[in-house]
């Protein structure tokens, strides 16, 4: 799927397969990635949001995301794009290093 960059923003969805949801483990490499980056990083569960900060491991974890939950990206910044297609690599590749 490509990032859809609407103005200033990067969007993209990628449907998250890992066994048990986002649990510790994704989370803290969710959000471990998304700090590694400028842009400003949110997370939804719905195309509408709620936004939450995908840099904020309190947050993530709280989400606790199921299995097969369309975890929805935005990003604004200078690397959003970039950002925007590391999370969804990571989330494709089921949260394995080097993904």
């Amino acid at each position: 799927m490509n990032p859809k960059q609407l103005n200033s923003h990067v969007e993209e969805s990628v449907v998250m397969r890992h066994e048990v949801g986002l649990h510790a483990r994704p989370s803290v490499k969710l959000t471990k990635l998304a700090k590694s980056f400028d842009a400003r990083i949110d997370l939804g569960f719905s195309v509408d949001g709620p936004w939450i900060d995908a840099k904020s491991i309190v947050k993530v974890m709280a989400a606790k995301a199921p299995k097969d939950s369309t975890l929805y990206f935005r990003a604004a910044g200078r690397d959003a794009a970039a950002a925007v297609r590391a999370l969804v690599m990571l989330v494709e590749g089921d949260f394995e290093d080097g993904a």
